[in-house]
């Protein structure tokens, strides 16, 4: 009994150094290696400097600009208070929110019809911080960024599909569109 509860401690010992120090380590030499930018947050540079991380929603409310995701973390896109609202779809507060987000964004986007309105544009993400629109999601804002600059919608058009991101490996996920980097190239461009 007692060599039982002996080698029960050891491996107990041995499994905790391994994932709590070897698994990690190999996690962070992976990311090192294949990772995108070494394993590093990839940060959005304007003028040389940092205006944003890409992989983190930002807030944008000016006709001017596209706009994000709604979100549920803190007052909005604070990675301290990621996650999202926890309420089910049938849940009458919830469902309350999200039309008034309609009727929020139709106000600014009165040629479209309530059935027109992406789900997405109106519905938070699970962490609340999501930096990506669906592709419906931007096309549906043309128009409005386009009279609010004073450019053709053919023009705001050409730099949705500039910024335009397809799945990854052409097969995981859907197309998507990260709103910072296409708020900074719609500002680059539009000179």
């Amino acid at each position: 009994m007692k060599s039982n509860l002996l080698k029960s401690l050891r491996l107990t010992l041995v499994f905790c150094v391994f994932f709590s120090v070897f698994y990690i380590f190999v996690l962070w030499v992976f990311a090192k290696v294949a990772g995108p930018n070494g394993g590093n947050a990839e940060v959005v540079l304007l003028d040389g400097k940092v205006v944003g991380g890409a992989n983190v929603g930002q807030k944008f409310t000016k006709d001017i600009y596209f706009w994000g995701r709604p979100s549920c973390a803190g007052d909005g896109y604070d990675a301290s208070s990621s996650c999202g609202s926890n309420k089910g779809t049938t849940n009458e507060e919830y469902l309350a929110e999200v039309e008034s987000r309609v009727d929020t964004f139709l106000v600014k986007h009165p040629y479209l019809k309530r059935e027109e309105v992406p789900a997405d544009i109106v519905t938070a993400s699970g962490s609340g911080l999501d930096p990506d629109i669906s592709v419906a999601s931007a096309y549906t804002q043309v128009k409005r960024v386009a009279t609010a600059r004073g450019l053709s919608e053919e023009k705001v058009k050409e730099i949705v599909g500039m910024t335009l991101q397809g799945p990854l490996c052409g097969m995981f996920g859907p197309a998507k569109v990260n709103v910072l980097k296409l708020n900074l190239a719609l500002d680059e461009n539009a000179d």
